[in-house]
């Protein structure tokens, strides 16, 4: 050891004195390090060509951009084994490892990780203008479907989705009394630590991009409290003659779940263009769903701030669902609308002109923007502050149908509350939190559960309980700070009705039963009129106070 003063201060440190042998394997340590992450470069690049991220002519200039990136004066001049890598992590984790060695990111969090990710692979991406070329280049050549295959496996190669994460995600078909549900755990989005989560309040409010969905985020760079998105690709489109875009979601909650995000960074506002746009995105790509969220909180989903739709390739379980009543207009040859057999309040319409389904489908809205009855806890407006308060809005939902038809469903929201239900009269109730306390958004309206992340831990131990940890089940129920406090309502009725003797694996397949029944209740907390024959009957008021005739019942 040596004494040594720190220059300035007067202040004495003690030094571990180094050996030139251990001098040398530090030395050894680093070389390896950086040989590792020059090979790196050259997996990473390979795999960029194999997987048509970069062309042949782009390979030199891409390696001299990642050399810069890592400080790097020449590329890495060993022999590499042959390899086909079906996803860029495990280069990518070398590098990221070696940019936190380097100073490339301050801490070696998520976070930082995944913005040094994104700087990365946006080096191996083409131009938005040639992605876009390349996009209607096969659209033209083989249709509009190749375009969208095409397209989503470049934001998959390019991790910009992150299929490492989507595969964490817990998954199960729920039985129901309206059929199969599907649910989920969402591990994919990661979270924040807390020190990220304090640093990221320190900040300002955003400027630019003005939020995640603008069209600025397309190579932006990211910081703490935004995404980076070097690796982002968008498509524009025109619907409704007005300027749209085209993108899939980072944590695709489904099959090429998509995003079409206006231009202009302006609010959800539901109008009849709102169902224009739909119906021309499902014209133009009519092997995708499109739907929008409500344009009302409470009710509406988590971006009200950018008008945005959402859509994909996936038949949800409410697509699946039966019909229990149908009626017709007379204003509006070919339609028909029915009743749908489903925990929300879903009024189906179906026809073969998207000009007239668009009437009908506007019509509807418009007669449920006024509506009220009050027997059913329906008000349309309430007065607050001298001025009236607008509560019912819709949920609409377009797909085509197999003949080439346009069905959508329309579902009815209302976003009133009241002193029993502060968030919401049509809202997850209070017994309801410990699930889901979250709105009720566009994909659950379709019957697809998107859980909290921490339910996995969670229901692990309330499994653990089930299976006999006494030490455990008497925490929760008797300590508030207890971490599983907010189940502890629930933990004392699955014991009281299933004891504390069951095997770990009967257990788990239990709550996974009872979360799935807890979401079907769930949706029925948010459905207007309920799925009662009281409520189906102050249903069948509000269509036929719309002008719709019974054509059949069974």
């Amino acid at each position: 050891m040596t004494l040594s003063a720190v220059p300035g201060t007067g202040i004495a440190i003690i030094r571990k004195a180094i050996t030139i042998k251990e001098w040398a394997e530090v030395r050894a340590e680093d070389k390896n390090n950086s040989q590792n992450a020059q090979a790196a470069i050259e997996r990473l690049l390979h795999y960029a060509l194999e997987q048509g991220l970069i062309d042949w002519w782009d390979m030199d200039y891409t390696r001299n951009r990642l050399l810069e990136l890592f400080s790097f004066d020449e590329p890495f001049a060993g022999e590499l084994p042959e390899e086909v890598l079906s996803s860029p992590q495990q280069p990518l984790e070398v590098l990221i490892d070696y940019g936190y060695e380097i100073g490339l990111i301050p801490e070696n969090t998520v976070t930082y990780r995944d913005l040094l990710d994104a700087r990365i692979m946006g080096l191996l991406m083409p131009r938005p203008s040639e992605t876009i070329a390349a996009f209607h280049k096969t659209e033209a050549d083989r249709g509009i479907q190749a375009a969208t295959d095409e397209f989503y496996k470049l934001s998959v190669m390019s991790n910009y989705i992150r299929m490492d994460r989507v595969a964490q995600n817990i998954y199960w078909d729920q039985p129901t009394a309206y059929g199969p549900m599907e649910i989920t755990i969402n591990l994919s989005k990661p979270e924040k630590n807390p020190k990220e989560i304090a640093m990221a309040r320190l900040l300002p409010p955003p400027v630019y991009p003005k939020c995640q969905l603008c069209r600025e985020n397309v190579g932006y760079a990211g910081r703490i409290n935004h995404p980076a998105r070097q690796n982002l690709r968008v498509i524009p489109l025109e619907l409704s003659r007005e300027p749209w875009f085209f993108q899939y979601s980072p944590y695709v909650y489904y099959n090429e779940h998509c995003i079409v995000f206006h231009r202009d960074h302006v609010p959800m506002k539901l109008t009849k263009d709102t169902f224009k746009r739909l119906l021309a995105f499902t014209a133009q790509f009519p092997h995708y769903f499109i739907g929008s969220n409500a344009d009302l909180p409470i009710v509406g989903g988590s971006i009200l701030t950018h008008d945005h739709f959402q859509g994909g390739r996936h038949t949800f379980p409410l697509e699946k669902a039966p019909q229990v009543a149908k009626f017709r207009h007379p204003s509006y040859a070919g339609v028909t609308a029915g009743i749908v057999h489903w925990p929300m309040t879903v009024l189906r319409l179906s026809g073969q002109d998207p000009d007239i389904l668009l009437e009908a489908a506007n019509d509807v809205y418009e007669q449920w923007k006024s509506y009220s009855d009050p027997a059913a806890e329906v008000l349309a407006y309430t007065v607050a502050g001298g001025e009236k308060v607008p509560h019912n809005t819709v949920t609409p939902i377009v797909r085509r149908g197999a003949d080439g038809s346009f069905e959508m469903d329309v579902v009815l929201r209302n976003n009133r509350t009241s002193e029993q239900h502060p968030e919401g009269i049509f809202h997850p109730h209070r017994e309801m939190h410990h699930i889901k306390k979250e709105n009720i958004g566009l994909i659950e309206v379709m019957g697809l559960a998107i859980l909290p992340g921490r339910l996995k831990e969670e229901l692990g131990e309330i499994a653990d309980i089930l299976s006999g940890d006494t030490v455990l089940y008497d925490e929760v129920t008797s300590n508030p700070e207890s971490k599983l406090a907010v189940h502890a309502t629930w933990v004392k009725q699955l014991v009281d009705a299933h004891g504390m003797a069951m095997a770990k694996e009967e257990a788990e397949a239990l709550l996974r039963d009872e979360v799935g029944r807890k979401f079907a209740e769930i949706l029925g907390h948010a459905g207007v009129f309920k799925a009662t024959e009281q409520g189906r009957e102050a249903f069948r008021r509000f269509v036929t106070s719309a002008g719709y005739e019974p054509l059949s019942e069974s």
